[in-house]
């Protein structure tokens, strides 16, 4: 019988057959695989989907959560002319509902339960008690893996993270946990995928970190352009300035250019809003 018509060796097969040496530690685990990646037995997006997996469950609630001081929340006693616009303004689906201090989060809200007030008589008689729904509540010091687990179980989205007081310190999404895995996944900020840069307004834009840095100067015909010999991308550029991978919400300015992390996980940066300038400031992170 000749060689093609052999069963072909499958995937798993292969795998198997390189893993019977037991790797030791995580460590060599790793380097078993980026060798087979090296030898064609996988492929390069199924390697960082591994080592993805390897990393989650390795990380805690604390890496990947989002502050409270970035949270976007609801006050539980707060009117409807004060509660929508912040709803629009985000365009986010679920929020966090406190009650008189943002530590203090008594249940969660999903903008669709809203829907019915806002092209009816009800709107008058809105309140937040009406719609919010129990929170999940998570220790900072939980494994994504078992966060993930608990996610699919319960079917929720959403959960806060709390300190060794109970005190909210941060919110986590189904989103950031599978992030770490599968890398970037798209919401309301994202831009088509054949572009780089989304206008908003005469001076605000959103800008994927992966853009050429030659053709963000082309687009933007400024007195002060970016330069780079050593980065070929506006997100290299920025982690640069930073001098460390920025997270989430941090900002920066490079004359003419305000820059806020708006999506990063540990290892790159994803996506920034981008603000012009009237005027030239020095590039230095903001503290926030």
């Amino acid at each position: 019988m000749s060689d093609d018509s052999e069963p072909s060796i499958s995937w798993v097969q292969r795998m198997s057959q390189l893993l019977l040496a037991e790797p030791k530690d995580r460590a060599e685990l790793v380097r078993v695989l980026r060798s087979a990646q090296q030898r064609n037995l996988l492929n390069s997006h199924a390697l960082a989907m591994v080592e993805g997996v390897l990393q989650v469950s390795a990380m805690q609630v604390r890496d990947i959560m989002i502050p409270r001081a970035q949270m976007i929340m609801v006050k539980r006693d707060d009117p409807p002319e004060v509660t929508f616009p912040l709803l629009v303004e985000s365009a986010h689906s679920r929020f966090p509902v406190y009650a008189e201090d943002r530590t203090e989060v008594v249940g969660t809200m999903l903008a669709k339960d809203l829907l019915k007030y806002c092209f009816s008589d009800e709107m008058g008689t809105f309140q937040i008690r009406d719609v919010m729904r129990p929170a999940i509540f998570v220790p900072e010091s939980k494994r994504l893996d078992v966060l993930l687990k608990a996610f699919q179980s319960n079917r929720n989205h959403m959960a806060i993270v709390v300190d060794e007081y109970g005190a909210a310190s941060g919110l986590v999404t189904i989103e950031d946990v599978l992030e770490q895995i599968v890398g970037e996944i798209e919401d309301e900020h994202d831009i088509e995928e054949d572009a780089y840069i989304l206008q908003h307004s005469e001076t605000q834009y959103t800008v994927k970190a992966l853009t050429p840095i030659e053709d963000f100067n082309e687009q933007f015909d400024r007195p002060i352009k970016l330069q780079g010999k050593e980065f070929d991308t506006i997100g290299g550029i920025v982690t640069n300035a930073f001098g460390h991978m920025p997270e989430r919400g941090e900002k920066i300015s490079l004359n003419p250019y305000h820059f806020e992390v708006l999506r990063a996980d540990n290892r790159r940066v994803y996506l920034l809003k981008m603000v012009l300038l009237d005027e030239a400031v020095s590039a230095k992170p903001s503290p926030e």
